[in-house]
């Protein structure tokens, strides 16, 4: 005689609900990357909870948390992003990234450099920004970013190499391999 599956305890709502609440700084660096803006960002992360929540069973245990969220935020993303388009309503442009530290020359240096980093990062066509957030930001393997973006991984690669070679560029760090020493001058 098979036995019905139990339902969830508070236990396991608790430890769900418990993971999802550590990875919201990972959805909002995520949806910042997507949307440029803090208050949608914001808005994206709380309807990408609510559809986690909600489809919690859904979840496969084992598998990466996280990979499983950054999908259903991107797939709040393309709604929203469907729905503005034919609304007409422009999006707004916020610096995504702040530097904390102390005051003084290398502050304002690193600032600087992170200021141009995150510019030439928003820069990048979409699809490569979103491979390189997620593969180098985010921490996914190329199979579960293009499990997350839905495209093979052979495309994972590539953008994220056009994404790379872009930014040593755009951060004149290399002419056409993004390393240092692939300067003009290195080369004279």
């Amino acid at each position: 005689m098979s036995r019905a599956p139990a339902e969830p305890t508070v236990d396991d709502l608790d430890a769900f609900g418990r993971a999802l609440v550590a990875l919201v700084p990972n959805l909002r660096r995520y949806a910042l990357s997507l949307c440029r803006s803090r208050d949608i960002a914001d808005d994206l992360v709380q309807s990408a909870c609510e559809r986690a929540l909600a489809g919690r069973d859904g979840f496969e245990p084992g598998t990466r948390m996280d990979a499983w969220l950054l999908r259903i935020l991107r797939n709040v993303w393309i709604d929203r992003f469907r729905k503005v388009r034919t609304e007409g309503v422009p999006v707004g442009i916020d610096a995504a990234f702040d530097l904390a530290g102390e005051d003084g020359a290398r502050t304002g240096e690193s600032r600087l450099l992170l200021d141009a980093a995150g510019r030439a990062i928003m820069n990048l066509p979409d699809e490569q920004r979103e491979v390189l957030l997620l593969v180098c930001v985010e921490e996914l393997s190329y199979r579960e970013a293009a499990a997350t973006l839905d495209i093979p991984i052979g495309t994972v690669m590539s953008r994220l190499a056009r994404a790379r070679l872009r930014l040593a560029a755009d951060l004149g760090l290399g002419a056409a391999t993004g390393r240092p020493d692939d300067t003009k001058e290195a080369r004279q």
